[in-house]
């Protein structure tokens, strides 16, 4: 991943304004997450400000995370202090140990990457027999995709199941916040988002994007600085096709098993 871009911009950090809807698919990736990480030794790469790692680190036997942007690691190491090890590193070159880990975690980060296939091949080699690469994505293939600026390339289930395959991989697909079609408001929504998206009026930053929302969505909420799961409801993702693209949902979740060698 290029050190030249400022992912600072396009990464959500605490005390920040998101809509309601925003903030619901962070907890649930997180919430997600935390079934396959009791007493697991754990590694989330990109992980930006952390915002998810206390709630990892309470259901992980170990947790190590960390980022390409020393920008972001230090808003987290001052969230964290001592409490969770954050290193610097490349998700395609990281400077642990061959079988290191049970878990590895990329939550809205692969379509940043340059060369996906050599982090693909990374989180084998740091995975145990049997360890799962846990990935979280949007999804390109809703009509109303609007891609993140500096990303390099989005997957849908297929061509991330072929990627993955081919490093090694077992790979099993779930959909998460299903479109909201629900309505006229939610429709008229859609529709309007689509035509801002073919117009190229969304802005490219959080803030500009804080005030879209503001329109758009109404009152906004504070993204936490760290995820605490009390009194959020678990929605627990739906089995999707792997050899199709999903129009039904806005996140796509990928489990990925390493296979016994």
């Amino acid at each position: 991943m290029s050190t030249s871009n400022d992912f600072s911009i396009v990464t959500e950090r605490g005390g920040e304004l998101v809509s309601r809807g925003q903030l619901d698919r962070f907890h649930q990736r997180y919430l997600w997450a935390g079934r396959y990480c009791r007493d697991r030794d754990v590694l989330e790469m990109a992980c930006g400000t952390g915002p998810g790692l206390g709630y990892l680190a309470s259901r992980s036997r170990s947790l190590v995370a960390g980022d390409l942007s020393e920008t972001v690691l230090a808003i987290a190491r001052a969230n964290y202090a001592d409490s969770v090890r954050l290193l610097r590193f490349d998700a395609a070159a990281t400077p642990f140990a061959s079988s290191s880990f049970d878990v590895v975690i990329l939550f809205e980060a692969i379509y940043y990457l340059p060369d996906a296939g050599a982090f693909a091949r990374e989180a084998h080699r740091l995975l145990r027999n049997g360890g799962v690469l846990l990935i979280a994505t949007a999804n390109k293939d809703l009509p109303d995709f609007n891609p993140s600026p500096f990303s390099k390339c989005y997957f849908n289930p297929p061509e991330l199941a072929s990627l993955l395959t081919r490093a090694g991989f077992d790979t099993k697909f779930y959909g998460g916040s299903p479109v909201d079609t629900s309505g006229p408001r939610a429709k008229a929504l859609r529709y309007l988002k689509r035509l801002a998206v073919a117009l190229h009026l969304i802005p490219g930053s959080m803030r500009g994007k804080r005030l879209l929302k503001r329109i758009v969505f109404g009152p906004l909420v504070q993204m936490p600085a760290q995820f605490l799961d009390a009194g959020v409801q678990y929605t627990p993702p739906q089995a999707i096709d792997s050899l199709s693209p999903d129009l039904r949902h806005q996140v796509l979740y990928c489990v990925a098993q390493k296979m016994s060698q």
